[in-house]
């Protein structure tokens, strides 16, 4: 990376690496100057004949590079977009962006692709920000996961969803602006991320390098809805232990796999209490995913006449921000109490309660629905599609994703958005995007930038 591109994408005056405080995030949502209005439809023009066949090519491309994480794949797809960038978006600055992977990867050197579009001054600038390594596929696809395939109704691939149609989008957003000889005020930033799904480590390297707007979109699948919040994530480990004896004797024995068939549907209809509002307490949700009762620690399942001693239950937790990993725990560990209760001689550990979430990640994301790119967005949204966008965490389950937006916030000190195409048919067999949705995307986020950045007469 040169240092110049560097120095000048630098915006505003948090920057340093220092994380904000929930309650100063929450201030900082809407700083008290009058209201932000937005007028998209002056600009629908733009809109009306952007290149659909090109925009759905450029998607196929990005899936057919097999971007796995922690792969050569995902290297080579952050330098395609790179190369991509120089080619389709004059007078963009765009790198690959190398930084150093995690020590036990498989990648001593890993991949971003970043853009930096300078404005010619006076507007507000905006930074994208999406993942492109994926999910490895599961069992049960019917067509090539990297084939790029369209259909009448869809883009298909690994990955389409979450998240290459949202990447896509953008870049597609501002190639289209650029082409369409509109003159931005602002500066904009296309941050193409490896290594979300190994803790956000492509994030943290564009922000170290210095990247900041004054407000983001990370366009993670949630259908075209403006998701205003999201949750916070802990583990969920717990072991039972209990004392076997021969299936002659079951009566005597406390038996851990009936422990864990009466304590899971409770845990998994587990709210926890201080969420600072019914909004809140809507992202509250807890989730067990492995279940594993046999015998001894070693859970030995050669003995099945036995009565089993032992089981691990692990999965996760979900809780809104304002909420605590602690106060989660605690509410976890009432329920273990109540357990051992009902199953005398049970002994339930929970043990998660030290494995705290990153501080990061820990402090979630949360946006006013009063703030200026919501507004922005929403405005968008209703030209493109004369509707009014869905707006808030009640009117997704993508409420319950983690993304990188929590260190756009709290490290990069940037007011942003999470809203993108897919989430409909995210993560599973024949993973695929409406592509009306693709579409509507790529011009909602042009108006967007419009909207932010302010363009010449």
């Amino acid at each position: 990376m040169s240092n110049d591109i560097t120095r000048r994408s630098m915006m505003g005056s948090i920057a340093g690496g220092a994380m904000l405080p929930y309650a100063t995030a929450i201030a900082a949502q809407v700083d008290g100057t009058p209201p932000v209005t937005f007028n998209s439809a002056k600009h629908k023009r733009l809109v009306d004949k952007i290149d659909q066949k090109g925009a759905l090519a450029f998607l196929s491309k990005t899936v057919q590079h097999k971007s796995f994480t922690d792969t050569e794949g995902e290297n080579d797809l952050a330098k395609f977009i790179a190369e991509s960038m120089k080619a389709d978006i004059p007078g963009i600055e765009a790198i690959a962006q190398p930084y150093e992977g995690r020590p036990n990867g498989k990648l001593k050197t890993r991949y971003n692709a970043i853009g930096v579009l300078k404005g010619t001054g006076g507007g507000k600038s905006i930074m994208f920000n999406g993942h492109i390594d994926t999910n490895p596929v599961t069992e049960g696809w019917t067509v090539d996961p990297f084939a790029g395939l369209v259909d009448k109704d869809f883009i298909y691939g690994i990955g389409v969803s979450n998240m290459k149609a949202g990447c896509a989008a953008y870049y597609w957003a501002l190639k289209e602006l650029v082409k369409a000889g509109v003159k931005l005020k602002g500066d904009v930033t296309l941050t193409f991320v490896s290594a979300e799904l190994a803790g956000g480590l492509g994030t943290m390297a564009v922000l170290d390098g210095g990247y900041r707007a004054d407000y983001f979109i990370n366009p993670e699948p949630t259908d075209l809805i403006a998701l205003t919040m999201h949750a916070i994530g802990s583990s969920l480990d717990i072991e039972l232990i209990g004392s076997t004896r021969h299936m002659s004797k079951r009566e005597e024995a406390v038996d851990t796999i009936m422990a864990a068939c009466d304590l899971i549907p409770k845990l998994n209809a587990m709210t926890f209490r201080g969420a600072l509002s019914a909004e809140h307490a809507s992202i509250n949700r807890v989730h067990v995913g492995v279940v594993h009762g046999a015998l001894g620690r070693q859970l030995d399942e050669w003995r099945p006449p036995q009565v089993a001693d032992y089981v691990k239950i692990k999965g996760s937790a979900r809780y809104a921000p304002g909420q605590t990993h602690e106060g989660a725990m605690a509410d976890i560990q009432l329920q273990l109490d109540a357990l051992e209760k009902r199953f005398p001689g049970l002994k339930a550990n929970n043990l998660a309660v030290d494995r705290k979430p990153d501080p990061i990640r820990q402090k979630g994301y949360f946006v006013s629905r009063d703030a200026p790119i919501v507004k922005a967005v929403n405005d968008a949204y209703m030209t493109v599609r004369r509707a009014p966008q869905p707006t808030g965490p009640e009117t997704t389950n993508a409420r319950y994703y983690g993304t990188d937006s929590p260190m756009l916030q709290n490290i990069g000190g940037m007011q942003g958005l999470v809203c993108g195409p897919g989430g409909r048919y995210n993560t599973m067999p024949d993973e695929r995007v409406d592509i009306v949705d693709y579409i509507d995307m790529i011009k909602v986020f042009m108006l967007t930038i419009v909207n932010i950045c302010g363009i010449e007469s």
